[in-house]
């Protein structure tokens, strides 16, 4: 009998612990595959890609932030916490005119570029937090950063896949930059305009086929058929030539092979920084043989480029929005026909 009530006893524990682990579960709020957060009495929790951070509420909500990547910056514009930055790297990929004028005035110092950081001068600026995309090659700074009681936050924007998932990035800087309801409001404006285009682009008649990106050396490194620009392509009521591919990363192709694939592309995407076509045969001539070079229409990433700053790349990362917008002009230009591009222009 006692060995029966020990049983039970043991069962109903499990049982209490199981259902406790649930609502645990339940209480984390998921952005992404990578990305979830979580509040207690406590603590902030957050879970970013292989890391995990349990940062005390009465820490937050964070005032003097560096970042060591430009490509976060569009989160803290987008809800207007620039003035937070006390540090930031590489300033001459800012295209934020706030964070410049920051710069200009030393409310924002400059902390190193993508070669080296200076430590020294990270630590007497007393973050409270450190932001960064994870580079394996700066793992001694990162630990040292540590070591002297720096928060590290890796957010690694660059592999989430979803548009809006990128997009929803921004309620965790919300939640730890004490804007929380300006980052819900400013992500429910961006997912309700972005619903509400992809619905404009399922009316177009016609679903023109694309192709993306350039060559590097002797590879084209298309994007793969579940990266964050396939999305945006079928969603935009396009038809991308590595549509069926199921890589969420670049995926690397001869000229030969994109010349097969790209032989009916009525449009190409995402170029770098040219001024002309005439510019794209200097670096590879055998982009001239392409008939979408020939007939068709180009687009670089260059509506919002000044000298070595892009706005893609900062706002850009934020607002899959406009991106979708621009793609849904340049292919289905009589569903928008009074709206202006934002990140991408045409080549001629």
């Amino acid at each position: 009998m006692k060995s029966k009530i020990l049983l039970l006893f043991v069962f109903l524990s499990m049982f209490s612990c199981k259902n406790t682990e649930n609502q645990e579960q339940k209480n984390w709020t998921k952005i992404s595959t990578k990305i979830e957060y979580h509040h207690s009495n406590d603590f902030f929790e957050l879970k970013s890609g292989k890391n995990t951070y349990k940062i005390p509420q009465n820490r937050l909500p964070f005032k003097r932030i560096i970042l060591l990547n430009a490509s976060l910056l569009g989160y803290f514009t987008e809800i207007g916490k620039e003035n937070t930055i006390v540090g930031i790297s590489s300033p001459e990929y800012i295209f934020s005119s706030k964070v410049k004028q920051q710069i200009q005035n030393k409310t924002t110092e400059t902390v190193g570029d993508e070669a080296k950081y200076d430590v020294e001068k990270i630590l007497s600026l007393k973050p409270d937090a450190v932001f960064t995309n994870y580079i394996e090659s700066f793992q001694n700074t990162y630990d040292l950063l540590k070591k002297n009681g720096i928060e590290v936050i890796f957010i690694d924007e660059y592999l989430e896949q979803k548009p809006l998932e990128k997009s929803r990035i921004i309620e965790v800087f919300g939640q730890l930059l004490g804007a929380t309801k300006e980052a819900e409001n400013a992500y429910e404006s961006i997912k309700n305009r972005y619903e509400h285009l992809k619905h404009i682009a399922q009316k177009a008649k016609e679903k023109p086929i694309v192709i993306a990106n350039e060559m590097y050396g002797n590879q084209w490194f298309m994007p793969g058929g579940r990266t964050f620009v396939a999305e945006l392509l079928n969603d935009a009521n396009a038809q991308y030539i590595l549509k069926e591919n199921t890589e969420d990363k670049a995926v690397p192709l001869t000229f030969e092979e994109v010349y097969v694939k790209a032989n009916k592309a009525q449009f190409w995407v995402n170029i770098g920084n040219y001024p002309n076509k005439k510019a794209l045969l200097q670096i590879n001539p055998n982009y001239n043989k392409l008939n979408v070079y020939q007939n068709g229409r180009l687009y670089a990433i260059t509506e919002k480029q000044i000298e070595r700053t892009n706005d893609y790349f900062e706002s850009g990362v934020v607002r899959a929005d406009k991106v979708l917008q621009d793609y849904i002009k340049i292919f289905h230009p009589d569903l928008l026909p009074n709206v202006p591009m934002t990140y991408l222009k045409e080549l001629r």
